[in-house]
């Protein structure tokens, strides 16, 4: 296939669209079922690129949620704690323990389930049938993978009634090093940001604590790789290895680093008792039970708790979880890695950082200020690299 028609590009009255090989060639994708759109194909290989890069660089199998061209997470394929399946709506499904790649969505698609609705999925693997029953009971709009089994392959082709987007594309193609873009009728040329980041980029440890641990290094990784296909600027979280908070798109850093940082308070909060113990009301599907635990979570859990609206959301009416509690819960956590695209410019972004359990950072440095971010880094006692690469993707 040389060329495919779009029904529209971004919105229904950019007319014609199409996605076609500048040379004349074969596109690296085959269509197996639905047919995928303007925006669809911009997550698709974005996503792909993704999952294809933690998988080399990590050596563990890889998936990410992507919604308007940035991941709302992206993990890989460690086993998930009791809480953290429950947490992520995924405890009853059979066989997830011997799936990597179904351990990798169920965690990418569970950090942040309101961004993650209507996602479209990237599987560095063959789509195996564990993997797909996830995907089937998720508002979704399409995957991309370089295999399906026939039996996933099945699972997937009766989603949304038979028209779910389901692309394979071809593991081994290797794009031209040279890309180009049209703005306003101008083309822009530049080189591919093919920018290797693995272990060796984490050399320069800047700060009086040097120690890095191999599972922390894996967190940073997955973190820098998720910012080179992450709407800048942008900052990410990451822990046991996926990303838990996606800061993206924002003119300002520390409003980043305060997106980021709320994401990942809420995939800590998720799985706190509390959370874990609700009883819903009968008849509450996983979006709305999603919707409820972030109400629930908020400054204004009443719009969910209070005394004429609670029968609707619970079978028994929750204990508060107080201000003062999800503090105190979240001051006990340690041990999180935070990248960044760019160089922190003020020591403002470490210090709202250290509130959310940050101790391993990673970002490129050459700020002016850089001694200041360094010091509040030590008084924090976190371990801080500077990887002297700037990753920002528009």
């Amino acid at each position: 296939m040389k060329e495919f028609e779009l029904k529209y590009g971004c919105n229904p009255n950019q007319k014609p669209a199409r996605i076609y090989m500048e040379d004349g060639g074969e596109l690296p994708v085959e269509i197996l079922n639905g047919r995928p759109g303007y925006i669809n194909f911009l997550d698709a290989f974005n996503a792909w690129q993704l999952v294809k890069e933690i998988k080399e660089n990590t050596g563990h199998a890889a998936a990410t949620s992507f919604k308007h061209v940035s991941p709302t997470s992206a993990a890989i394929g460690k086993k998930l704690t009791p809480s953290l399946k429950k947490s992520c709506f995924v405890d009853d499904i059979e066989g997830l323990d011997d799936s990597p790649l179904a351990c990798a969505y169920a965690r990418a698609r569970g950090t942040d389930r309101m961004s993650s609705f209507g996602d479209f999925i990237a599987l560095s693997d063959e789509c195996d049938e564990v993997t797909a029953k996830i995907i089937a009971r998720e508002v979704s709009d399409g995957i991309i993978a370089p295999a399906y089994s026939p039996e996933a392959l099945e699972i997937l082709k009766g989603k949304r009634k038979g028209t779910y987007n389901i692309v394979r594309i071809d593991p081994a193609y290797t794009p031209a090093p040279i890309e180009h873009k049209q703005v306003f009728g101008v083309t822009f040329e530049q080189g591919r940001n093919n920018f290797r980041i693995d272990k060796n980029l984490l050399q320069n440890i800047v700060t009086e604590r040097k120690e890095l641990p191999e599972d922390k290094a894996i967190d940073l990784i997955i973190s820098l790789i998720t910012l080179k296909y992450t709407q800048s600027n942008s900052v990410c979280f990451a822990t046991d290895g996926q990303a838990i908070g996606v800061g993206a798109g924002q003119q300002s850093r520390i409003h980043c680093t305060r997106l980021a940082a709320q994401k990942a308070d809420l995939w800590h909060l998720r799985q706190h008792e509390k959370v874990l113990s609700l009883q819903f009301a009968e008849g509450v599907g996983r979006p709305e039970k999603n919707n409820i635990i972030d109400l629930y979570l908020s400054d204004t859990p009443e719009e969910v708790t209070g005394e004429k609206v609670w029968r609707q959301n619970f079978a028994v009416r929750p204990a508060p979880f107080s201000k003062e509690g999800r503090g105190e819960y979240l001051r006990g956590i340690a041990g999180v890695s935070l990248g960044s695209d760019a160089f922190f410019p003020f020591a403002d972004n470490i210090e709202r950082a250290h509130l959310s359990g940050v101790t391993y950072v990673a970002e490129p440095g050459g700020s002016v200020r850089d001694d200041l971010v360094i010091e509040a880094a030590n008084r924090h006692g976190m371990v801080m690299c500077f990887t002297g690469m700037r990753l920002f993707h528009h």
